[in-house]
């Protein structure tokens, strides 16, 4: 059995002569022919480093042991029967994937039911996160409500802030306007592990609370124009949930007035998934995923912020002075490197595609540096396409390892002109006994092995 630390890798061993061994000569040159003349030259030269090369389009097929070379072994799924369609019902990912999945960690919590699942960010590609592999935190563990029973309600805190209280049927809520919308939900506890030091080995536990998918649902702004709520004198909304830990967020009105704040029951063209809400859920993009309410039973519109426990006791930010922040739920901007990454392996010298993940809860990512040298020097990475507003943003970037100890980074900066910080500058402000909110510029060094480890930088 593995071990449930180490991640799957996606990382290959590359062909003898893959290219020459100039390392980091190779990345300047490729600035100057062009990206495609590059790989095409790298990729030319270890085709014909390679004996036999015609054999090696036949891929499985192989002559047969102790028989006519010029006779082919055929695998059984080139000449059998294959399997019938999906009879369950729902597809399920190959047997050879298994090792991708949400994992806890060890003594994190006493519980498993007010607990955290990572997702597994290294065996991820594109900006999706699968609704089987979302992470997942819980304060009182998950439910499968029945949706013909769940109800919404919406009121006031007194009888002038709405004008007509309701109360919303599941099927009265998805007959009204619908959006689908991409968005990143993280943690604010998200890295928490790492303020003071190094504490965990791979990004699935460094940055694994975070997650990223294509919502659906009915602007909340749409429901309260329906009950005819004064956003004059309403300046606050309370959000509540029907889990046991009822928790309970406030909202401040201009988050809900731009229809950007979403009461949703759709994820990834299905419906919620039940450890993500189902049958209903709150999307507040941007914001600390404790705001994006689960089993969502309850609206009410006050005047001012509720202090409900889970804004005035837990997800505070311990300030260096003793004193400490309340409702900083913004999440700001940050990216980590998901390959390589802590855990993982280089099998040899040569070329690497360098990838990751860049999100800011204040817009879209404008650019991502990468630096192999520790942040001495920084190259610009490809954004990969859709960049979108308060979502996850891939970005990837053209490496030649010469073998040699390299220090990996990368650093975001959002369309506000906001960058995001080394340790050293954050902790400046917020010293080192924090738990939320942490966006620091997280470092993977590559040994001479290849083997990658989590270190940090100040």
């Amino acid at each position: 059995m593995s071990d449930p630390i180490i991640p799957s890798g996606r990382l290959r061993k590359a062909p003898e002569n893959f290219l020459d061994r100039d390392g980091v000569g190779a990345v300047w040159r490729e600035a100057k022919a062009g990206r495609r003349d590059f790989i095409r030259k790298a990729f030319a030269t270890a085709a014909a480093g390679a004996a036999g090369g015609a054999a090696l389009a036949q891929s499985n097929p192989v002559p047969t042991e102790g028989g006519d070379p010029n006779i082919l072994n055929l695998p059984a799924h080139t000449t059998g029967l294959g399997q019938p369609v999906v009879t369950d019902g729902y597809g399920k990912p190959s047997q050879y994937e298994a090792n991708v999945q949400r994992r806890q960690s060890p003594g994190l919590t006493q519980t498993a039911q007010a607990s955290v699942s990572f997702a597994p960010l290294q065996s991820l590609f594109g900006i999706v996160t699968p609704s089987g592999l979302h992470f997942e935190r819980h304060h009182q563990g998950w439910w499968d409500v029945d949706p013909s029973k769940h109800r919404l309600m919406v009121n006031g805190s007194d009888e002038k802030m709405v004008k007509s209280p309701k109360v919303f049927t599941m099927d009265e809520i998805m007959r009204l306007p619908s959006v689908s919308r991409f968005h990143f939900i993280e943690c604010g506890a998200n890295s928490g592990m790492e303020w003071g030091n190094v504490a965990v080995p791979t990004v699935q536990y460094t940055h694994g609370m975070i997650s990223c998918s294509e919502f659906t649902g009915v602007p909340l702004k749409i429901i309260l124009d329906l009950c005819g709520v004064d956003t004059k004198r309403g300046r606050y909304i309370l959000a509540e949930g029907a889990d046991g830990s009822s928790m309970t967020r406030t909202i401040p009105m201009e988050m809900v007035e731009d229809g950007s704040v979403l009461v949703a029951y759709g994820q990834n063209g299905e419906m919620l998934r039940p450890e993500n809400g189902y049958p209903l859920r709150l999307v507040v993009p941007g914001v600390q995923g404790v705001s994006w309410v689960k089993y969502l039973r309850r609206i009410e519109v006050g005047d001012k912020p509720y202090a409900a426990k889970d804004e005035a006791v837990h997800y505070i930010d311990l300030m260096p002075g003793g004193l400490h922040r309340q409702y900083t739920s913004i999440q700001e901007c940050k990216s980590v490197v998901t390959t390589p990454s802590g855990g993982q392996v280089l099998l040899d010298k040569g070329f690497f595609n360098i990838s990751g993940l860049a999100w800011s809860g204040r817009g879209k990512i404008k650019r991502v540096d990468v630096s192999v040298d520790g942040g001495r020097n920084w190259r610009t990475a490809r954004l990969e396409t859709p960049v979108l507003d308060r979502s996850l943003t891939r970005f990837n970037i053209d490496w030649v390892w010469d073998g040699k100890p390299a220090l990996i980074q990368s650093r975001a900066t959002d369309e506000s002109g906001y960058v995001q910080p080394t340790y050293g500058e954050l902790r400046k402000v917020r010293g080192t006994r924090s738990i939320y909110h942490n966006h620091s510029i997280q470092t993977w060094l590559v040994q001479e092995s290849g083997e990658v480890k989590n270190v940090q930088l100040s």
